[in-house]
């Protein structure tokens, strides 16, 4: 009913840039909260950022200042801009949205992407 796309992925060199997006389709009567999450090989998912329909935004401890979290509501799409890339950003970047269908527009179900590869070569 749902479908959640990232792209934007790839290789990059540490300092370098890459922008993520994020691109909602479907069912879809509203989206409340949207984030990007990212998982490593061995290691645990974790959230890297998180943003509201108001726009309000939240991030890791390990991405402030670098990353910027952004989303079009009209487009039903989530940016994720990544400067100062490093090493230990490289991982699978998830997107997920709290969304609501037009069948049932007064509940929320969270849905993820698939996700893209962030690979930074040091």
């Amino acid at each position: 009913q749902v479908q959640l796309v990232e792209s934007g992925g790839g290789l990059v060199q540490a300092g370098g840039s890459l922008r993520l997006s994020c691109a909602a389709s479907g069912s879809i009567f509203s989206i409340n909260a949207m984030g990007w999450y990212r998982q490593a090989p061995g290691k645990q998912r974790e959230l890297v950022a998180g943003i509201t329909s108001g726009g309000s935004t939240n991030y890791a401890d390990s991405v402030k200042g670098r990353f910027t979290i952004s989303r079009d509501n009209a487009k039903n799409t989530m940016y994720l801009q990544m400067n100062s890339l490093k090493p230990e950003d490289t991982a699978v970047y998830y997107c997920n949205a709290d969304v609501a269908l037009l069948a049932y527009p007064k509940n929320y179900f969270r849905y993820w992407g698939q996700g893209t590869q962030v690979t930074v070569s040091s």
